[in-house]
């Protein structure tokens, strides 16, 4: 509607004329009939007569004018597609690359039908790029952007630890070596914080001296000097001991492949458990490479109103998968034994191997539920030496249950005593344990042990000591006199699974609790040292970064050694957890990724989220 009408009305629908709102006087709309109705007459009369309402008319006519010649530019803009460069694009871009990474999808997946014309769908205007572009252009603008942002997080820790690994695809020719940073941050409250810093393609043969030159190259390119490599966690190949002892620096053997070939010594130990288990890896290798044998078992599972459930393959690598196959089979012994009347099996477990297995889950629960611990992202190199004493006194225990598994128990014990037997005297071990508040002094099982620890973490308080009072600045604000205790927090239980272990560590804490007393000190470090250690240890369920987040106020020197200290894990399971995700992105799809795109694409998926802070 025009706006003239805000200063004329109409009296009688089809009137010829309209009403002047300001002078009251009628005036004719032109023409006979309302098809030949206008407004020229009404605008002439506002001129005339009403020279400021006209000039008001006029301005709301003009703005009107211009919004209708906005409209029309956005409808054109609506149809044209945007710049490349421009900042919609970018982050539409910058986002699909995201969705590549983080979810493992192919580079081509922006030449997939199914996915551009849902990006048509949801963005006419947005182009999308081709796959060289994804792969040449903003992939590596991507990889400088997060690599420039880990860089910045590892510029003032002096102390770094390292798991390293090689893996082998299995869809094309390709060896990555692998180099993963651990570190804690002193700055946001004590947080650990691990990157992958670099998944090298690594050609010809892995000996050790190729392994060091390979690994000293990926330090010199993140400008890492060796001083700053607290300790390399590897696995206990014989290359890459030679390598870490090549490069002269601190490693340790993986502590999850050590209870691997303490788990190996004692289920071998007897020929009636490898028998057994011999025969339950047939069982469930029957079910597996049977479809229709796996029908007929759920069907049973069904009638007997169990839970369906397919049974678990065992790798030779990896001994919990054991222990999670025979506990499959009991699981499932009665649908088993049920499958076994009516078909015919491969073999069939005895009244005595059946008894035997139960047995075995018994004795190897210990060890499942402590992989379980040591693996998770959390875990540092101050649990090897609790784990190990609390594996010792279990296994040294005799029980009346044990019938048919003493040797296994003789054997396990006799392994974990020879592969662990200097453990207490590794000082990057020790002296981690004794600052775990969890831990302290109190499951070293030798004086002589503890005397050497407590000596080797003088000497660390005191270098860094040392090294803390160059780089703080004059005026600092000083440690209190009277060390404050960190709030205890309420111990949270697993309630998946029974702990077997719980009740052992809490025993040989309340032991030492018991035998402990006053000792004097001579030295300002030792006094802060001895301080510490007679507290209270606190719930095995509580974070130790926690614990020095909240107390580095009143143990500055002692905080920063930890900080040092427990940032090192204790197996190299994160190296084995990145190269499940490189299997992910080398696969069947992306078998002609090349070396360098695959770096780049391990390296994002495994630290994008520090920067989006997932």
């Amino acid at each position: 509607m025009s706006a003239i009408w805000q200063y004329f009305t109409v009296d009688v629908p089809n009137s010829k004329t309209a009403t002047c709102k300001i002078c009251k006087e009628s005036i004719s709309r032109g023409g006979t009939n309302v098809a030949n109705f206008n407004t020229s007459n009404l605008i002439k009369h506002l001129k005339t007569r009403h020279a400021k309402e006209h000039d008001e008319f006029k301005a709301k006519g003009k703005k009107k004018d211009e919004l209708q010649q906005q409209t029309l530019e956005a409808a054109f803009q609506r149809r044209d597609k945007f710049p490349k460069d421009s900042q919609k694009a970018t982050k539409i871009t910058d986002k699909i690359l995201e969705f590549i990474v983080l979810d493992d999808q192919p580079l081509s997946v922006v030449e997939n039908v199914g996915f551009r014309r849902l990006m048509e769908h949801l963005e006419p205007r947005y182009c999308l790029p081709g796959r060289k572009y994804i792969s040449e252009t903003a992939l590596p603008k991507l990889y400088e952007t997060v690599r420039e942002h880990i860089s910045c997080m590892l510029k003032d820790v002096h102390a770094i630890s390292f798991t390293t690994d090689i893996w082998s695809s299995d869809v094309c020719p390709m060896s990555l070596l692998s180099l993963t940073s651990h570190w804690v941050d002193r700055e946001s409250t004590f947080t650990p914080r691990s990157a992958v810093l670099h998944t090298n393609e690594f050609r010809g043969s892995h000996t050790g001296t190729l392994i060091a030159e390979a690994i000293e190259g990926m330090l010199v390119k993140w400008k890492i000097p060796k001083s700053n490599v607290h300790v390399v966690l590897r696995d206990n190949a014989s290359n890459m001991k030679k390598a870490m002892d090549e490069m002269d620096v601190p490693s340790l053997g993986c502590f999850a492949h050590t209870l691997q070939l303490v788990v190996h010594e004692g289920l071998l130990s007897q020929r009636s458990v490898s028998d057994a288990l011999a025969n339950g890896r047939k069982l469930v290798g029957h079910f597996k490479h049977s479809p229709l044998a796996t029908t007929r078992l759920e069907d049973i599972q069904k009638d007997l109103q169990m839970p369906t459930k397919r049974l678990h393959q065992d790798i030779a690598t990896r001994w919990n998968s054991t222990y999670y196959m025979v506990e499959s089979l009991l699981e499932q012994k009665r649908s088993i034994s049920a499958y076994g009347a009516d078909h015919d099996l491969p073999v069939t477990l005895t009244a005595n191997q059946w008894a035997l297995l139960e047995k075995i889950i018994i004795v190897l629960a210990p060890f499942e539920e402590l992989t379980r611990q040591i693996s998770s992202s959390t875990s540092s190199a101050a649990e090897v030496i609790p784990s190990v004493t609390v594996l010792k006194r279990l296994l040294a225990r005799e029980n009346e249950g044990d019938t048919g598994i003493k040797t296994m128990k003789t054997t396990l014990l006799e392994a974990v005593q020879k592969r662990f037997k200097t453990i207490e005297n590794e000082p990057l071990y020790a002296v981690a344990t004794l600052l775990d508040p969890r831990f302290k002094d109190r499951y070293f099982t030798e004086a002589d042990s503890i005397k050497q620890a407590k000596d080797a973490l003088t000497q660390e308080v005191e270098k860094m000591e040392a090294l803390l009072s160059r780089t703080t600045p004059e005026g600092a604000e000083t440690v209190p006199e009277n060390p404050h205790k960190a709030p205890r927090m309420e111990a949270q239980p697993d309630s998946s699974r029974k702990s077997s272990l719980k009740g052992l560590f809490e025993e040989i804490l309340q032991e030492h609790d018991e035998e402990r007393g006053a000792s004097s000190t001579s030295t300002q470090v030792q006094n802060q040292i001895q301080t510490y250690l007679t507290e209270q240890t606190v719930p095995r369920s509580d974070s130790p970064f926690q614990y020095w987040g909240v107390n580095q106020i009143w143990f500055p020197t002692l905080a920063a050694t930890a900080a040092k200290f427990l940032c090192a894990p204790c197996t190299s399971v994160d190296s084995e957890r990145l190269f499940s995700a490189a299997s992910n992105i080398v696969d069947a799809r992306r078998n002609r990724l090349g070396g360098e795109r695959a770096e780049m694409l391990i390296f994002l998926k495994k630290n994008l989220p520090l920067l989006l802070k997932l």
